[in-house]
């Protein structure tokens, strides 16, 4: 029976687990887990009944494997959620579901509602040229973003940067206003000086021109499939208690099929055979343990993966020393009410405003984004009719001055910021809070990451190592494709797939990875 060891619990980490045990007798399968919780940034927080999905994760996919799979692990609802319920909602529902009001092991249907806050008022996201945007920006600065938008068609800039990608797409103008500085608050660094790659992979097929396309969709009836981009997606699955709840379930029956899950242990190093890794050492009660290996999948992030092969090149050691991440902090604040008001069509509980997330663009606070737990799911929330839950979100660095601040300092800034952009009376209306910081939550595309096709040529050559999920391959997968990495690398384990290079190939097509021809 071959030994596998898979580092990371995470969404790639407990699917390639899952799939081993579950479908294949011939592996006896650990996965070494760094911290105390399963479903790495796809976890679940619980605070006094208030539940915190760190950094939202809406399920959907145009992978038809990923979505079954979900399915079979939560099975859709079948009858309507608490809300619903309350609001006269009647989502889409599955004849042989569950009852969310009755079970727990449930998938909800929920809509999709994003929108940008800038300067107190609300505008579409992703940017749309329509009547609110024009009212909210005034004639003249849609008059400027227009000509701004007819210069940019005429006159493309060189792709060498993220700044130079969004103006190709949406004018200097627009791009001033809504992209440059919120980049810059998420990266820490001003888009020029980031690799235009990563709007390729975030925004792929998302243009003004998509946008027209998507809205005219919807006024003229088309007989022709239709072509859904990027963030135009309107509804989205999500787990009854959050995406925690499906990894810590799908963990369960790995363990229930004979997989072993280690949590608080930490790998450190490999010992290194020819063209193979022989053994991985990790910390555990604080002592180094060894495990043989004769097959290897890593999530971890690569910067320490090479960090723990004394045996690399030096130049390889150097590239993934200087690969960059951006961690963040998640603040999340319970007050009984807002000062935003639903202005829109869209039925809430209570009538709260009905965004999952809202963009914060305002550079004059750090605030990135805000999520309302409440419109994830009711059951987030321990008392949705008489309380809201909020994730304020923080981009920042690990160690910077940010970062070391203490949680009561961290819940006041919340508490400031949304007092300063208009979303509480007061810094007294929060009434409990919870933070919770999450190291390495976006690999990012710039410093050494020029160089990253030498580190990943140099880790192909160990035979028997699997690099999948986002921090294990360095790409800013959604959890879908980071699942996708995992199902290859378990085909190839087991002789189904034949090139083991296809591991690596997955979400570098030129369509997005959440679009979905219907």
């Amino acid at each position: 029976m071959k030994k596998v060891v898979i580092i990371g619990a995470g969404p790639a980490g407990v699917t390639a687990g899952y799939e081993l045990v579950k479908n294949h007798k011939d592996f006896e399968v650990t996965i070494l887990e760094e911290s105390n919780a399963i479903g790495g940034i796809s976890r679940t927080v619980n605070h006094h009944g208030n539940r915190m999905d760190i950094g939202g994760h809406r399920f959907f996919s145009k992978d038809t494997e990923v979505t079954e799979w979900w399915n079979k692990i939560m099975p859709a609802q079948g009858a309507p959620s608490y809300d619903d319920l309350r609001i006269g909602r009647m989502p889409e529902l599955n004849p042989n579901g569950p009852n969310p009001e009755a079970q727990d092991r449930v998938m909800l249907k929920r809509r999709r509602v994003s929108r940008i806050y800038y300067r107190r008022k609300f505008f579409d996201y992703p940017v749309k040229m329509n009547l609110n945007t024009i009212l909210n920006m005034g004639i003249f600065t849609t008059a400027g973003a227009g000509f701004s938008y007819i210069w940019s068609v005429m006159r493309k800039l060189p792709e060498t940067s993220l700044e130079n990608f969004y103006i190709n797409r949406f004018g200097r103008k627009l791009y001033s206003m809504f992209f440059e500085g919120y980049t810059e608050k998420l990266w820490g660094r001003h888009p020029r000086d980031i690799s235009a790659e990563w709007g390729a992979q975030r925004v792929k097929g998302l243009s003004i021109v998509a946008i027209i396309k998507d809205i005219l969709g919807k006024i003229i009836p088309s007989r022709k499939p239709k072509h859904v981009e990027t963030s135009l997606i309107e509804e989205f699955s999500y787990p009854k208690f959050g995406p925690g709840q499906l990894w810590e379930t799908a963990a369960a029956e790995f363990e229930q099929a004979g997989g072993k899950i280690m949590k608080n242990a930490k790998v450190v190093r490999f010992s290194l055979g020819k063209n193979k890794i022989n053994e991985v050492i990790y910390v555990f009660d604080g002592k180094e343990r060894k495990i043989n290996a004769d097959i290897v999948i890593s999530s971890m992030p690569i910067k320490d993966l090479i960090a723990g092969m004394e045996e690399a090149p030096s130049k390889i050691k150097r590239i993934a020393g200087g690969l960059p991440y951006r961690d963040f902090i998640t603040v999340g604040v319970l007050v009984e009410k807002i000062k935003l008001k639903n202005t829109t069509k869209l039925k809430t509980l209570n009538n709260i405003v009905p965004d999952c997330w809202i963009y914060v663009q305002d550079t004059g606070v750090k605030l990135g984004r805000i999520q309302i737990f409440n419109n994830w799911s009711p059951y987030m929330v321990k008392n949705p009719e008489n309380s809201l839950w909020i994730g304020l979100e923080y981009f920042c660095s690990e160690n910077d001055d940010f970062w070391n601040k203490n949680e009561e300092e961290l819940k006041n800034i919340g508490a400031e910021e949304l007092v300063k952009i208009g979303v509480l009376e007061n810094i007294s209306d929060v009434k409990d809070y919870h933070v919770e910081r999450v190291k390495k939550a976006y690999p990012a595309y710039f410093d050494t990451y020029k160089d990253m096709d030498k580190v990943t040529e140099y880790l192909k050559t160990f035979e028997n190592l699997y690099c999948v999920g986002r921090n294990g391959q360095h790409r800013y997968n959604n959890m879908d494709h980071s699942m996708a990495t995992s199902f290859a690398a378990v085909r190839h384990i087991t002789g189904s797939l034949k090139d083991k290079n296809s591991i690596w190939n997955i979400n570098t097509e030129k369509e997005y990875h959440e679009e979905k021809k219907a």
